[in-house]
């Protein structure tokens, strides 16, 4: 069965949003490995709507300059989750606006490798509430940031989890992958 895992670049206080501005202190060949390894075991990437129009209105752009992680975004099927976009145009993107569970919980069931959600911090909640999100795969940064979206900001039921891995990284950086709790 497949699985669905999220990884996140987050904050000491929880922030999510605009890594750019202060996750690139910290990475390292150790997180390069990491991420690449997550990329790898996956075959599909999942996006909601904020995510998904970041990453169009980069990426396709970037095909043909030779650059391998260009290539990969561009080529691999992406499912967008979304109750406001009516059509997605980057290439191999599917809309999902209905039965996100159901449609998920399909997916799963077919042959393949893991489906990876990158940032999407909204859609990363509503899926561990949901109980579909397998993996929660976070890279902790030793930082403050102080204000910015967080990744459990809107309260909402508790969702029991436990520690199926961690990594101490050079940079200071923890690399924890948690689970459901009862899975």
């Amino acid at each position: 069965m497949r699985k669905i895992a999220a990884g996140l670049f987050v904050s000491l206080d929880g922030v999510t949003e605009s890594p750019e501005k202060w996750h690139f202190t910290y990475f390292s060949d150790e997180m390069g490995a990491a991420v690449g390894a997550q990329m790898a075991a996956a075959d599909t990437m999942l996006l909601g709507r904020r995510t998904y129009e970041e990453f169009a209105g980069y990426w396709p752009s970037q095909a043909g300059t030779g650059n391998q992680l260009a290539d990969q975004m561009n080529d691999t099927p992406k499912l967008v989750v979304s109750t406001t976009l009516d059509k997605v145009e980057w290439q191999n993107s599917t809309l999902i606006k209905d039965n996100v569970v159901e449609e998920l919980t399909k997916l799963k069931e077919q042959p393949g490798k893991d489906i990876s959600i990158t940032g999407s911090a909204t859609l990363v909640r509503s899926l561990l509430r949901a109980g579909v999100l397998d993996e929660l795969r976070l890279l902790v940064h030793p930082i403050v940031v102080g204000s910015g979206k967080r990744l459990f900001e809107d309260g909402g039921d508790q969702v029991p989890l436990k520690l199926i891995d961690s990594q101490t990284f050079s940079t200071g950086v923890l690399y924890l992958t948690y689970g459901l709790a009862d899975k």
